[in-house]
């Protein structure tokens, strides 16, 4: 069988071997120059290393560096870090869940100081103060900061009663571990900042919650009826001492009267007596006078005779009151 199509040839440009040369240095020039400039953002700083070795750092902007001498390393100084212990957030938002896992729940469980068992969770933020210290002092930075926290936190749940980790030591507790884990990173020289450390949420364990339970109910009864005792106190304690100054006051009144009216009394008499002593007859008069005046308006019936009168029966009235 005979071949029938036609036999096509096609000829394509003979490039010369010159402009091959040019695209091949221009296209090694333009990679050059796109590994050469790197940018910087706000938050970061640049870590700039020749052959390995840390030269100098960068600020935020363009920045050039040779290629493939030099390597970029970016830090976010500025950026605030979290980390999470006894759990782990899925998805973050209005309504953020969690997830305890198995290592979470290793991390969370902690020995009182009065060998009791508590289930301690807890947030660390801190930001990278020192991007050199940070990338070059500590070989894997994160893990020995997560080693850190755990210690700490132990440490001062170690330190503290069941009853202190759970209810009122709590914000002594995270300020403590803060200051601790603030002194191992500047110790370790790892270059991190802490700024806040935050006990999210300590428990027993399940197995003895009901009975944590009642405990916590028992203290709050205690701390109400220590609130009313208190409230009373000082509602009937200045009440009592009012009173108290009130009677005093009225006593030493009631005395300086007492006293006043004696020494007047007593003054009295030395007048009438150095009286009576120049008159007796003139002075007793006048004494029985006064003392007749303040007897007679305080009798109901008197009955008025004279001495001289012989027949004393006419003169009586035994039905009607005699007035004078």
């Amino acid at each position: 069988m005979s071949n029938d199509f036609p036999n096509l040839e096609i000829k394509l440009p003979k490039i010369k071997p010159g402009v091959v040369k040019l695209v091949v240095v221009g296209v090694i020039i333009l990679i050059l120059l796109a590994s050469s400039f790197y940018q910087i953002r706000p938050e970061e700083i640049g870590l700039i290393l020749r052959f390995g070795k840390f030269v100098k750092t960068t600020g935020p902007g363009l920045h050039m560096k040779i290629p493939y001498v030099e390597t970029l390393e970016k830090v976010p100084v500025q950026r605030q870090l979290k980390k999470e212990f006894g759990f782990r957030t899925i998805t973050p938002g209005i309504r953020t869940e969690y997830r305890v896992t198995p290592e979470s729940a290793r991390e969370s469980v902690m020995l009182t100081g009065d060998l009791n068992v508590a289930v301690v969770e807890w947030i660390v933020q801190y930001k990278i103060k020192d991007a050199y210290k940070y990338k070059f002092k500590i070989r894997d930075v994160d893990s020995t900061f997560h080693y850190m926290n755990e210690a700490v936190v132990r440490k001062v749940v170690g330190d503290s009663s069941v009853d202190e980790v759970i209810t009122i030591g709590r914000a002594r507790i995270a300020s403590e571990a803060k200051e601790e884990l603030q002194k191992l990173c500047d110790l370790y020289e790892i270059g991190i900042e802490v700024s806040q450390l935050i006990l999210q949420d300590v428990n027993p364990p399940d197995p003895v919650q009901p009975s944590f339970n009642e405990v916590n109910e028992s203290l709050q009864e205690k701390e109400r009826k220590i609130n009313d005792a208190r409230a009373e106190y000082n509602q009937e304690i200045p009440k009592a001492k009012g009173e108290a100054e009130q009677m005093i006051s009225a006593s030493e009144g009631y005395a300086m009267e007492r006293i006043n009216r004696a020494q007047g009394d007593a003054n009295r008499f030395k007048n009438i007596y150095r009286e009576y002593a120049r008159a007796p007859l003139v002075t007793r008069k006048r004494l029985y006078l006064e003392t007749i005046n303040q007897i007679l308006p305080k009798i109901s019936k008197k009955i008025i005779f004279d001495e001289n009168l012989k027949n004393l029966l006419p003169l009586l009235n035994l039905t009607e009151e005699v007035k004078k």
